[in-house]
């Protein structure tokens, strides 16, 4: 079996992984990083997004073998100390969550979006987050919550 050694919300982290081994598998079975959520298998839900060397990926669909060498970084590695990122604190400001199995994906795909683009409009986070699934609130707080998250990262009105 191949090993792969990454960092991982600063750590460096080194196992041996199955060549198949999904990067989604690595963080909760690995590494115990259940933050990062299941939901679909099939790269349509968004609750497995992590970030990879800076940008968002859907870990769901990752090798675990192609993040050797990468910095990732799951939801567990956002808040510092018991002060949450400022996305984190948005989404619990703003009601951006209900049950919060999506939370952790549309916080990580939030942070990359401001991180490209720190002024988004309404449109721009709906089309951003157009590959994030939550059943539960209908979206209108979790646009809000990415808006002032956005203003809170330094960006936006």
């Amino acid at each position: 079996m191949p090993a792969v050694t990454m960092t991982v919300n600063g750590a460096s982290r080194s196992a041996e992984v199955e060549g198949r081994t999904l990067l989604v598998d690595f963080l909760r079975e690995k590494l115990q990083l259940t933050g990062t959520h299941v939901g679909c298998d099939t790269s349509q839900c968004g609750a497995c997004v992590v970030h990879m060397n800076g940008q968002s990926v859907k870990s769901c669909t990752a090798l675990a073998v192609d993040a050797d060498g990468a910095e990732v970084t799951t939801i567990e590695g956002l808040a510092n100390g018991a002060d949450l990122h400022p996305m984190q604190e948005a989404f619990r400001e703003h009601h951006g969550l209900q049950c919060g199995f999506c939370t952790p994906g549309m916080v990580m795909s939030a942070i990359d979006l401001v991180n490209s683009n720190p002024d988004p409009s309404e449109g721009d986070v709906r089309h951003w987050l157009d590959g994030n699934f939550c059943r539960c609130t209908g979206y209108h707080n979790i646009v809000k919550s990415v808006l002032a998250g956005a203003s809170a990262m330094g960006g936006g009105s």
